[in-house]
């Protein structure tokens, strides 16, 4: 139930990821690129199968954290392809959707995201939202629907905390998290 698959070999997921995650002028190879499905725990219990693509350099690392997530029942709420919601960051975060490769530019810059390379992933985005406090002291997050996750001392069912199991796991495997950042802090984010 959990394994791999190069993009040569995964022609209908090439194929639906043509002019959403993977645009026309994309610099990323697709021989760079793996396929990936794992099974997850929902917060209810609930066994899902879940699919993302990322870069090659981290499939293993990936496939090995989310097996040992899926052993804990550790609870992941949605983890489909970006293309489901045409790569669109905003709707996929407001799902709570769990993604990794989306070939884009980080927000208000012109430079290419960990994202675009495939070398970041997103974990329960919504419950665990992207937050920088402006030098004006107003409070810019992302999703915008994540605004109501932004006090990190309650309790959601899909919050991911410093120290906890996914936490732990993407921390052996050499990722850096989000939520150690200084100014901006992107506690869905993790990436090598």
């Amino acid at each position: 139930e959990i394994y791999t698959l190069s993009l040569h070999d995964a022609l209908p997921i090439w194929s639906w990821m043509q002019g959403k995650s993977y645009p026309d002028g994309c610099t990323i190879k697709r021989s760079d690129l793996r396929y990936l499905q794992v099974l997850h725990y929902d917060a209810e219990g609930k066994v899902h199968k879940g699919e993302l693509v990322c870069n090659r350099k981290i499939a293993a690392d990936l496939l090995d954290i989310f097996q040992k997530l899926y052993e804990a029942h550790y609870p992941i709420e949605r983890m489909t392809l970006v293309d489901d919601y045409d790569a669109n960051d905003e709707r996929s975060m407001t799902a709570n959707n769990t993604s990794c490769f989306c070939y884009r530019v980080v927000t208000g810059s012109k430079h290419l995201s960990k994202h675009a390379q495939g070398l970041a992933i997103d974990i329960n985005p919504l419950q665990n939202p992207c937050v920088k406090t402006r030098k004006d002291g107003s409070t810019w997050v992302q999703p915008k629907a994540g605004k109501k996750y932004t006090n990190r001392k309650n309790k959601y069912p899909y919050k991911l905390e410093k120290g906890d199991l996914c936490y732990r796991l993407f921390i052996e495997h050499g990722f850096s998290w989000g939520g150690n950042w200084r100014s901006t802090k992107d506690y869905q984010h993790f990436e090598k």
